[in-house]
């Protein structure tokens, strides 16, 4: 009262804010974050660090945050062991980029396994403020294997589904393949290193056709052939939320995609660096080399 206005705005009944976290119990947190959590648990959660270092859990937030640390995420990896994998992938993307004057380049796999699922009860439709509902539960009517190749130049599909997944199947599709491409055009087909591929009869099923080459990306390495966005859009825009009532659905409703998507192709492009994915490679292999080595080194 005796200050008047300016004792007001400067506020000096104000109870003061809380210190700043000591560096040392900052440092604690951090170091305990990067280790791994006492008991059986696999990874800190927020109020577990909270209790274990004595702060609270917003704390823990705002200094996982102020570091980068992300305990309640993984990414999952695999990096590649095959010994020749650099001259496998710059063969494929050579291919990609560069295909061979009077020849057809195909990306060929198979995606096995797809479920005809029939939902026990219909579905909501979406309205404003609600999603479209699906039960968690469905009726199986038995699976299909979709046979495909992706013309990287044009971006056209040839499919076939068939009930199972084994060398007579896909020698099947090679001459379904053979009977579609003109004569005088060479193919290069890659795929990937399913045993199926490489089958013996197989391989004189190759022989006994000179015009075809068979190009393998590397082990481990499915996302160097260009089918699997294709398979991946399949996946996403028609069997994800797909109601199937039979087999026979299933697969009519796998034609008629495959019928919308060649109505209008697009070419497939590749644009990452070959040099790059080797040096991340490389480096991949440098950084488990060596913290194997601080493991044995800590036993």
């Amino acid at each position: 009262m005796r200050e008047g206005v300016s004792g007001l705005l400067r506020e000096k009944t104000r109870k003061p804010g809380l210190p700043p976290l000591p560096s040392a119990l900052v440092d604690r947190v951090v170091e305990l974050t990067l280790g791994e959590p006492p008991g059986e648990a696999t990874h800190w959660t927020g109020r577990a660090m909270a209790a274990a270092t004595g702060v609270s859990l917003r704390s823990v937030q705002r200094i996982w945050a102020a570091h980068g640390l992300l305990p309640h995420r993984v990414r999952r990896f695999k990096l590649s062991q095959d010994p020749a994998f650099a001259a496998k992938l710059r063969d494929v993307v050579g291919l990609y980029l560069d295909p061979p004057a009077h020849s057809l380049v195909l990306s060929v796999d198979e995606k096995s396994q797809i479920q005809a699922l029939d939902r026990t009860q219909p579905g909501l439709p979406m309205k404003k403020g609600r999603a479209g509902t699906m039960t968690h539960d469905y009726i199986r009517h038995g699976t299909t294997t979709l046979f495909a190749a992706l013309n990287v130049l044009d971006g056209t599909v040839i499919g076939q589904c068939m009930a199972r997944h084994r060398h007579q199947e896909f020698i099947r599709f090679l001459n379904r393949i053979e009977a579609a491409v003109p004569a005088g055009k060479l193919i290069h087909a890659i795929l990937d290193n399913d045993a199926v591929h490489k089958h013996p009869k197989v391989r004189a099923w190759l022989a006994r056709h000179p015009r075809w080459t068979f190009h393998f990306t590397p082990t481990s390495c499915s996302w160097a052939n260009a089918v699997e966005s294709f398979f991946a859009s399949l996946t996403r825009r028609r069997l994800q939320r797909g109601v199937f009532r039979s087999l026979v659905d299933l697969q009519a409703a796998i034609n008629r995609y495959l019928g919308e998507h060649n109505r209008k192709p697009k070419p497939f492009v590749w644009t990452a660096d070959p040099d790059r994915i080797i040096e991340k490679l490389n480096r991949g292999h440098q950084v488990l080399a060596s913290d194997h080595s601080h493991v044995r080194l800590s036993k």
